[in-house]
């Protein structure tokens, strides 16, 4: 029987320093390292105008960050928006990681199984507080929260109206704002 060898977070940055993996679009998760789905016109869309929404909305309270890399203990996935603590300085010699990240949000349609199988175990090990998933085929959110032993507690989905992140009480997010 074979088994995989696992890459470590620092491999996979040495990789990428020394050039490796340029012209790869790939990313690290849970110790492997996986090629990325192409972005459709509509997923690319979708994540550019929910992050330029999400900066609005959070304009002094949260950096938003657009198909930027977050650093977990063996997974360096790059979602497609992260709401991370200010200063966005922090992030000058590193990537945000779990102590710094709010919320992270997918959005997805070939990527859908990836992103609600693998990310969701990886983002609930890390311990994110919160993680949303837009499903473009289903036109709706899904909803992670409150991680427990590597899986997200509570789940449910939404096509509309508001919701409010756990990090911010004072927030109401548009869900139809988000969906295409």
């Amino acid at each position: 029987m074979k088994s995989l060898a696992k890459w470590s977070v620092d491999d996979y940055h040495r990789m990428v320093e020394v050039g490796i993996l340029r012209g790869r679009h790939v990313e690290l998760l849970a110790g492997e390292i996986v090629e990325m789905s192409p972005e459709t016109p509509i997923h690319y869309t979708t994540a550019k105008r929910g992050a330029k929404y999400l900066e609005e909305l959070l304009a002094g309270k949260a950096d938003v960050r657009f198909n930027g890399p977050i650093t977990l203990s063996d997974s360096e996935p790059e979602p497609d928006i992260a709401i991370v603590r200010l200063p966005e300085s922090s992030y000058n010699d590193r990537h945000p990681a779990p102590r710094d990240i709010f919320w992270i949000v997918e959005v997805a349609k070939t990527s859908l199984n990836k992103d609600l199988e693998i990310k969701a175990v990886i983002y609930a090990t890390a311990e994110i507080q919160e993680y949303w998933v837009l499903n473009l085929s289903a036109k709706e959110m899904i909803v992670f929260r409150n991680p427990q032993n590597g899986k997200y507690i509570e789940q449910y989905t939404i096509q509309q109206g508001t919701i409010t992140p756990l990090a911010f009480a004072d927030v109401s997010v548009s869900v139809q704002r988000l969906l295409p």
